[in-house]
């Protein structure tokens, strides 16, 4: 009798020890978010849809403090860079992040974190669906070429700091989706075709420019030049060369938006 008891006894608590590990697997979990488990501190930048430009350029630095730092340009249209900077924050579940220093009722000021890029949200911090959802998304920079703002720097092996005495920065943009190039040559706007190919070839064709003039025109005419030569490109994180096979480099940008 007594160890019908015991071993009733021990079937009970072996029963009950049970029942609570797995209460506890059920309620305890691994506590992994975008917060505490992805790579998130960086630059990010990218191109949004604009219903009267040719498109937002956005950059964003997210540093370890919690602060950041960002910038938009409207594409296609004069005017200044529009900067901010200040704290950000995690939402409690650690999947978004509020820009604080942004006016959030005239424009967005929430994004949704993932593996190398940001997904900015709409005015109700909802994920933007519909056909133009995948353009909401601001990549994080890694070696890339295409939809990055490429700043003149430098015109066979001589420094530019602005075209000359001409009143606008000179700059290439490259659009992966229409195969375009345009850009800006110090003084005239300037559009054509692109094509990228393996081994970092290059070509620029059907090159176009405005016809206005300004007071020095020699480096937006060597400029036009070197994108008639250049059959070959270097890429290092945020500098491009443009090259003629294995002469001296022709063009030197510098993806320095926030600069």
């Amino acid at each position: 009798m007594k160890l019908q008891l015991l071993a009733t006894l021990i079937l009970m608590i072996t029963v009950m020890s049970c029942k609570t590990g797995e209460k506890t697997t059920k309620t305890v979990g691994d506590g992994h978010n975008s917060q505490n488990s992805l790579d998130w501190a960086g630059t990010y930048r990218d191109t949004l849809p604009c219903a009267d430009c040719e498109g937002i350029l956005i950059e964003i630095v997210l540093k370890t403090d919690l602060t950041y730092e960002s910038a938009t340009k409207y594409l296609g249209k004069d005017g200044d860079i529009s900067r901010s900077k200040g704290n950000f924050s995690w939402n409690k579940e650690g999947s978004t992040i509020t820009l604080e220093g942004v006016d959030g009722t005239k424009e967005s000021n929430q994004f949704k974190v993932g593996e190398n890029k940001l997904q900015k949200l709409d005015m109700d911090g909802k994920v933007i669906t519909g056909n133009l959802a995948d353009k909401y998304v601001i990549q994080k920079q890694q070696n890339v070429l295409t939809g990055r703002y490429w700043r003149l720097v430098e015109l066979r092996g001589k420094k530019i700091e602005k075209a000359g005495n001409s009143p606008k920065e000179a700059f290439l943009f490259i659009n992966a989706d229409s195969k375009s190039v345009y850009g800006n040559a110090g003084c005239n706007s300037v559009h054509g075709g692109i094509e990228i190919g393996e081994m970092n070839r290059i070509k620029f064709s059907k090159m176009a420019a405005t016809m206005m003039a300004c007071p020095d025109m020699e480096v937006e005419r060597e400029f036009l030049q070197v994108l008639e030569t250049a059959d070959n490109y270097n890429l290092i994180g945020d500098t491009l060369v443009l090259n003629r096979a294995r002469m001296a480099p022709l063009a030197r940008f510098e993806n320095v938006f926030l600069k």
